[in-house]
């Protein structure tokens, strides 16, 4: 079972002033309204309703926290797995990008999102799902602008890659890795940027997905367990 399995809902805030005065690690999940965050959240942490999608796209204007470990895992499952620290904490930004979204609420998800990714102490990785049909519009570039002279990990997730046929998802793939590689320090040395596809509905890239994430949290790998409950069920499901 994998560690991501353990996330439970933790806070939710709507202002930098009120995130959370923890020290454990930090993973971000930031993407385009209807790129697929919530349900590449939800498949990536065998839960169905742990990330919410709203049904109209840019509603969800706060930013949520979900723990990995803490006294309270187990109470929802069958297993009896209990760890009395959080050990990480995935976080959920707000999708960008919703044309019908205020100007006001666009300004004020601007400055959470920009702030958060750009001075979050307790921010050790961004992972940025993508449409990889769409990659890279205007809005994803300049989340990576924000994130990049941070000099930490970020994980591009190219979702969708099922709609594309193996020619189209193989150069999306190599298109993103390009212009991910084009970002270097001063010293003409890469960032540390990776990519990857994902499909939640074929379950393509899955494992990949997890094992970066539990890489870049600090938390050991462990053993890949069973098809999980809410396999088939998701598999019937589409991206939201």
């Amino acid at each position: 079972m994998s560690q991501l399995w353990q996330a439970r809902f933790f806070t939710t805030v709507n202002h930098l002033r009120d995130l959370p005065n923890t020290q454990v690690p930090e993973i971000a999940f930031a993407g385009r309204s209807n790129a697929g965050k919530s349900t590449a959240i939800n498949i990536l942490c065998n839960q169905k309703k742990l990330a919410f999608a709203s049904k109209t796209p840019g509603r969800t204007q706060h930013i949520n926290y979900f723990s990995i470990g803490g006294a309270h895992v187990g109470q929802h499952r069958k297993d009896e797995t209990k760890v009395e620290e959080i050990r990480a904490l995935l976080v959920d930004l707000p999708g960008y990008g919703y044309a019908e979204v205020s100007g006001s609420a666009k300004l004020h998800w601007q400055e959470l999102l920009g702030e958060y990714v750009r001075h979050r102490e307790q921010l050790v990785a961004l992972v940025m799902i993508i449409d990889a049909r769409r990659p890279f519009t205007d809005l994803d570039i300049q989340m990576v602008e924000w994130f990049a002279p941070t000099g930490k990990p970020l994980h591009c997730i190219l979702s969708k890659a099922d709609k594309l046929n193996r020619n189209e998802a193989t150069n999306a793939l190599r298109q993103a890795r390009t212009f991910l590689a084009s970002y270097v320090d001063q010293d003409g040395k890469p960032f540390p940027f990776t990519a990857q596809l994902f499909s939640a509905l074929k379950r393509t890239g899955l494992d990949e997905a997890n094992d970066k994430i539990l890489e870049l949290a600090g938390l050991s790998k462990e053993e890949p367990a069973a098809e999980n409950e809410t396999g088939r069920d998701e598999e019937d499901r589409t991206e939201k």
